[in-house]
């Protein structure tokens, strides 16, 4: 699907670009977008959130939710909610692990990760894993669409080109958690999130937001 877009010379995006500057109009609608999806996506899924808290914490030792740093908007970093999917002391193992990556770039991602739990897969399959970053999404963190949030040892090694995706506020969502995600490598991903930046707008955030409401369960590149 990647081979599809068409994507600017790079040389083209410059930090200081005033093109992605956006209306008034278009963050109030954004924001109240994000305010009112939050809080119905909060309702609506508080009894599977529920479960999941339960589970978590009857099949493994540790918190029901995982805080970790991420790098938001114009590069602040911000305390990320997820349910916890893999097992209490992951990060310490995660340097033995590192030969294994399967992602190109900065960041790490492994297929078979052996710390992940038996409910961390499920939640992780499903997206079940990232609804709490809807309480991120209400305290104005992180937008319900917008680049996925980078740790900060991935930021540092970003380059110019790649920190415009800080231009924004973080998403729950945006192309590629609709367009293969874990299939996609870390080049095109950027140039995924890039894109987002340069054409953001209300229509182009409700398609993937309806886009995303189609794959949320069960998205067989999800893991």
């Amino acid at each position: 699907m990647l081979e599809d877009l068409k994507f600017s010379d790079e040389k083209l995006f410059l930090t200081n670009d005033k093109s992605i500057e956006k209306n008034l109009i278009y963050f109030v609608i954004k924001r109240l977008l994000d305010i009112i999806g939050s809080v119905i996506g909060l309702v609506i899924f508080s009894p599977i959130m529920l479960i999941v808290a339960i589970l978590i914490k009857a099949t493994s030792d540790g918190p029901i939710i995982f805080y970790q740093r991420r790098v938001g908007f114009k590069g602040k970093e911000f305390k990320l909610y997820k349910f916890r999917s893999m097992i209490n002391n992951a990060e310490t193992l995660l340097e033995g692990l590192m030969d294994k990556n399967e992602m190109s770039g900065p960041m790490f991602k492994l297929k078979e990760d052996p710390r992940v739990t038996n409910i961390g897969k499920f939640i992780r399959k499903t997206s079940i894993d990232e609804l709490p970053q809807l309480f991120n999404i209400l305290k104005g963190e992180m937008s319900l669409v917008g680049p996925r949030p980078n740790l900060p040892r991935e930021v540092v090694r970003f380059t110019a080109y790649q920190k415009q995706k800080l231009m924004v506020k973080p998403g729950l969502t945006c192309y590629w958690q609709v367009m293969g995600r874990n299939n996609i490598d870390f080049d095109d991903w950027i140039k995924l999130d890039i894109k987002y930046v340069k054409e953001r707008n209300t229509i182009i955030d409700l398609k993937l937001i309806l886009l995303t409401l189609k794959v949320l369960f069960g998205d067989k590149n999800a893991r």
